[in-house]
């Protein structure tokens, strides 16, 4: 696609690191640079502040992905694209069925009404929950892996939703300051909401966090 679309050798393209490495190799593929720059907290999609300021003489274009079921903000970018001359693409999610987002949707209500002591998502417009993603902020308290490993001591299937940011990988390593990006990979949690779970999972999974939220009041 970034071949196809003219970006080559000298080349930097713009790209976030809290995600899949896939997007910087396919830069990387295409012979260019990737060029890392920080995320939005609440959608965890490309700040385009960020972006707008990582742009140099040699951008040629930004790859947008999309985060969670939660989109980018698409329109703030093709202007920022259009004012510097960029090429903007966007990366996906793979979409689930209409009845089977609405599930998912009402699940998310039901934790957004429940959960205690961990920060909920903003739901934002259109959010399809890919992921439910909390944070658990490591305020000198228990932090987001112990909280992690006490919910599936319970019998909750949470995950880290990105291990490792791609810019501390060795093979993109870069020294650049990506301070939301750092943050959220230290104290995001994925949690179930899948259309197959009952109520009384539901419960359950409010239960085991709460049962632990209340020692781990946020600071804000």
């Amino acid at each position: 696609m970034l071949r196809a679309a003219g970006v080559g050798a000298g080349d930097e393209v713009v790209v976030p690191a809290f995600g899949n490495v896939e997007v910087a190799e396919a830069v990387t593929l295409a012979g260019a640079l990737p060029v890392f720059a920080d995320i939005d907290p609440v959608t965890y999609c490309l700040d385009p502040a960020a972006v707008e300021a990582a742009v140099t003489p040699r951008t040629a274009a930004v790859v947008v992905v999309h985060r969670f079921g939660r989109r980018a903000d698409v329109g703030r970018m093709h202007a920022l694209g259009q004012r510097r001359r960029l090429l903007v693409l966007e990366h996906g999610e793979s979409e689930a069925p209409y009845d089977e987002t609405a599930r998912r949707r009402e699940r998310a209500a039901y934790l957004d009404a429940k959960l205690k002591g961990v920060r909920i998502p903003d739901g934002g417009d259109g959010h399809t929950y890919q992921q439910y993603v909390v944070r658990v902020p490591g305020n000198g308290r228990p932090d987001r892996d112990a909280f992690a490993r006490a919910l599936r001591a319970r019998g909750v299937d949470c995950r880290v939703p990105v291990q490792t940011p791609v810019h501390r990988l060795p093979e993109f390593r870069r020294c650049v300051s990506l301070p939301q990006t750092e943050l959220a990979a230290d104290e995001t949690l994925a949690l179930p909401v899948e259309a197959a779970l009952t109520k009384r999972e539901m419960q359950r999974i409010a239960a085991a966090c709460n049962a632990l939220g209340g020692l781990l009041q946020p600071a804000f």
